[in-house]
């Protein structure tokens, strides 16, 4: 039997970018599927505001207010941006156009898929109904970010969100998931990029077999010193927050 994660502690405080590093097989996507609803953890706790919450499907979560945006790019391409944001959230025309005959109220959702947009500084994109596959790496990677903002009132989870962009591209997703802190929400970030950890994480968790090895922080330690944490190389100090 193979343990995916023991004793996987982890706190998460308002308005801060928690970094969840950890090589591969350490346990950092169950760690963060426990937490986003996706599979069930056989023991432990998970607590929401200070109450305790038990999630057993993604929706659950998402309805707690924790939004996740995975490495995949969740995005579908042949849709628009506003159809993106509100996907399985579509707005219906109210009265009995929308409780009968199920009409979306596709200017309302363009509206707010702009204003939301707009709210992150994603300003490149001037038609909010052109289609997503028509978008960049980077900008379709800020309709996923914008999503989650949108609706993520607790907690946003983002798994590797630069893995597969370039330079100029990863740097416009930092500064959204800055934005994001800024308001005042929460994001775990999950990276194996190190620089970018070090760039913008306030805290930075490193997951080792299965278990939380430490947490650091980018004043405290290096990279040099966090790398040969998460690998064993060196013997974790004791988590300085």
């Amino acid at each position: 039997m193979v343990t995916a994660i023991a004793s996987g502690d982890l706190e998460l405080y308002a308005g801060e970018i928690l970094a969840v590093i950890g090589d591969n097989g350490a346990g950092k996507t169950s760690l963060i599927k426990a937490l986003c609803g996706a599979i069930i953890p056989d023991s432990g706790e998970i607590f929401l505001d200070g109450k305790q919450v038990h999630f057993k499907t993604p929706m659950d979560a998402r309805l707690a207010g924790i939004e996740t945006v995975y490495q995949s790019l969740a995005v579908s391409p042949g849709l628009d941006i506003a159809d993106n944001l509100f996907l399985g959230r579509e707005v219906r025309k109210p009265g009995i156009l929308g409780s009968v005959f199920r009409m979306l109220d596709r200017k309302k959702m363009r509206e707010e898929a702009q204003r939301h947009m707009s709210e992150l500084g994603i300003a490149t994109l001037q038609n909010i109904g052109q289609a997503v596959e028509s978008l960049s790496g980077g900008q379709r990677q800020g309709v996923a970010v914008a999503r989650s903002a949108a609706f993520g009132s607790k907690v946003m989870i983002l798994d590797e969100p630069t893995a597969a962009l370039g330079v100029r591209e990863s740097n416009r997703v930092l500064q959204l998931i800055r934005d994001v802190r800024d308001r005042g929400l929460p994001v775990i970030l999950i990276s194996h990029n190190m620089p970018h950890v070090f760039e913008i994480a306030d805290r930075i968790h490193i997951q080792r077999l299965g278990r939380r090895a430490t947490v650091i922080t980018p004043q405290s330690h290096t990279m040099s010193e966090a790398v040969a944490f998460m690998t064993g190389a060196a013997e974790p100090p004791p988590s300085v927050a």
